[in-house]
């Protein structure tokens, strides 16, 4: 049906217009979607799909949506989330108190249908007192149009809130049976855009950065570029949150790295000098 080159000019097709790359440690994830959508489309030979999706249209959206289409659930990583709530947001409370107005800015790069940010949003309320007091944006980004569709909509399975306590699904949700959706409250501390992390596109400064197996979809030298500029995009003492798979091992990073309660923690120093914070900004 498909042959090894075909293989290999698909995997090619996507890297260069994405970043991702479908190794051999992905092969049977690739060659199983890539089946699935062919017999969804009535596409019979390796071939036509090659022409299809090099030929302007949504051949080659449509593709690519099904090899991004990932299952994720809210506090997937649950001791990622307890170390955010226990140790980053006190100290980022503590460090940003008295600042006027009270700021926070979150990123999610790689938000899929929105279980992450919304809740990094439910943590920041279980957790900061006087939330209601702080000016809170939580930017969400992903390279899937229809994964970010879904996010919009805000809504979700009784399995997808599963990890939420009951407290939490009363109080941050509306609806039941078999729907769930996100009350104003969460929902208004965050927006969702389309982004490839291997466009080199400055949106701000944030205070943290959750990337959770992400990176591992992009080659080393790629991943490299990715984590220098979410280095850059952090404030001094900000943290970057990275999925259990992935590391820093083998980059030139100045990131301070830690294991707290089965978590890493990457941050970058307080005391970054005047002259290489600058550097840094200009070069972004």
């Amino acid at each position: 049906m498909i042959s090894e080159h075909e293989l290999g000019e698909l995997r090619l097709l996507i890297e260069q217009r994405t970043g991702i790359v479908f190794d051999e440690s992905r092969s049977g994830f690739f060659l199983s979607r890539l089946h699935e959508h062919m017999q969804a489309r009535r596409i019979t030979s390796g071939a036509e799909l090659l022409r299809l999706v090099r030929a302007p249209g949504v051949e080659y959206d449509s593709l690519l949506e099904r090899m991004l289409t990932q299952e994720t659930q809210f506090f997937r990583y649950p001791e990622t989330f307890a170390i955010f709530q226990r140790k980053v947001l006190p100290e980022l409370h503590m460090r940003k108190f008295w600042e006027n107005p009270r700021m926070l800015r979150l990123w999610s790069a790689g938000c899929s249908t929105g279980e992450e940010p919304f809740s990094l949003a439910v943590s920041i309320c279980d957790t900061l007192e006087f939330a209601d007091a702080w000016n809170i944006n939580i930017l969400a980004t992903d390279i899937s149009r229809e994964a970010l569709r879904q996010a919009e909509r805000a809504s979700y399975s009784r399995r997808a809130i599963s990890n939420l306590s009951p407290r939490q699904q009363e109080m941050y949700f509306v609806g039941g049976a078999e729907e769930y959706t996100v009350k104003p409250k969460i929902r208004n501390m965050v927006s969702f855009a389309a982004m490839n992390l291997t466009e080199s596109v400055y949106v701000g400064r944030f205070d943290c950065i959750f990337c959770m197996n992400v990176l591992i979809y992009f080659s080393e030298p790629r991943r490299a570029g990715i984590v220098q500029r979410f280095y850059d995009y952090l404030e001094p003492g900000g943290y970057l949150f990275l999925g259990h798979a992935e590391s820093v091992a083998g980059m030139q990073t100045r990131f301070k790295q830690s294991v707290e309660g089965g978590a890493r923690l990457l941050q970058k120093p307080m005391n970054v000098p005047p002259l290489a914070r600058r550097a840094a900004e200009g070069a972004i």
